[in-house]
């Protein structure tokens, strides 16, 4: 392994993972889960997987201060100046510009990567061997490296991103990013060959990424440059509670990855899920093997296919003539809705809570 004194992660950790209510709650979001009962929640697979290139104590995890303990809890190693304490949701951009002044002031010569804390990735050996590359690139010239995964089906979810395939770097250049696209033109995308899923995951220098601000968001970073005296230090956090909440709502795609001349792309050699919803868990235990999904449950099930089962503790559960549900019990709530509405799950939480009280989510 090269000389890691100048690696530094971003480890987002700050998100709700509504889609995965009942067991992801405002209270406890996915990301403290252990989705896929591997023993391991999903912050903690994704810490160690960074860990493997990046030295631990220059993994910041950015999440909102309701969670520290939580992240405390379950990180048991990270000192409290690694956590990144956001008193307002504000969406990515700010998080990561706050993170990258803090980075910058300990270490001007930093690289960094920017990943979400809730990503299935199989294999860890091609994820590391990856963001070496990702990291070479983005020490030796001013550009922005993301990490692009093979579309494996016209998903309508992620975004894309249109890239040069003649371009014989490993890091090639980038077209333009698209957002979510309706499925006619995500299979388009797709069957061009040109288009990777953009996994949100970001590597760039702590140079590169404070001048995009200074360039594209210049508001935000006069005024969360003004707390460069406090970053590192006990009054940080007076100062983030204070003026963190005045900065912009805009995501880092939107704000800076859009409008830099100098992207590019790493085509990913793992396999990704973005663990974005209960199908997408489905996918990632069982593929199209038509077999039930089953976490946490002891299962009896007759004539039935493609369910995802889970329990809060190990419950027998008894299923009869049933195909492709999202079948969900945590506490007080059982859930019991079509694969099909996975994205209306956001929308059902919201009607139990009107009717039976927030308590429920």
């Amino acid at each position: 392994m090269e000389n890691t004194k100048n690696y530094y992660a971003l480890l987002m950790a700050g998100g709700v993972g509504s889609r995965f209510w009942p067991v992801s709650t405002q209270a406890f979001p996915k990301q403290f889960h252990d989705m896929l009962g591997t023993g391991e929640t999903l912050l903690q697979k994704t810490f160690n997987r960074l860990a493997k290139i990046v030295p631990e104590d220059q993994i910041l995890i950015l999440t909102n201060t309701d969670y520290n303990g939580l992240v405390k809890e379950q990180l048991p190693t990270i000192k409290q100046k690694n956590i990144v304490l956001e008193p307002a949701m504000r969406n990515t951009a700010p998080c990561i510009l706050l993170s990258a002044l803090k980075v910058e002031k300990e270490n001007p010569d930093a690289v960094m990567v920017v990943a979400p804390s809730d990503a299935w990735i199989e294999d860890e050996d091609a994820f590391v061997e990856d963001l070496q590359k990702a990291f070479d690139a983005a020490q030796q010239q001013e550009t922005i490296v993301t990490l692009g995964i093979q579309p494996s089906f016209p998903n309508t979810g992620y975004g894309y991103i249109n890239y040069d395939k003649s371009d014989n770097a490993f890091a090639k250049a980038v077209k333009r990013f698209t957002e979510k696209p309706d499925y006619p033109t995500a299979k388009e995308f797709v069957v061009s060959g040109e288009y990777l899923w953009n996994a949100g995951m970001f590597i760039w220098s702590v140079k590169t990424v404070v001048n995009s601000f200074k360039s594209f968001l210049p508001e935000m970073y006069s005024l969360l440059n003004e707390g460069n005296a406090v970053y590192n230090l006990p009054e940080e956090q007076d100062f983030i509670n204070e003026v963190y909440p005045k900065a912009e709502n805009i995501s880092i795609d939107f704000g800076v990855m859009e409008k830099h001349q100098n992207v590019k792309v790493v085509p990913a050699t793992f396999d990704w899920n973005d663990l974005g919803t209960w199908g997408s868990l489905y996918d990632k235990m069982e593929g199209d093997s038509g077999k039930d999904a089953v976490v946490n449950a002891r299962i009896i099930a007759t004539n039935t296919s493609g369910n995802i089962i889970r329990t809060a503790s190990n419950k027998v559960v008894v299923v009869d003539g049933l195909k492709d549900y999202i079948i969900v019990e945590k506490e007080d709530v059982l859930v019991i809705v079509p694969k099909s509405k996975e994205q209306d799950i956001k929308e059902i939480r919201n009607e139990v809570q009107s009717k039976f009280g927030n308590n429920l989510g």
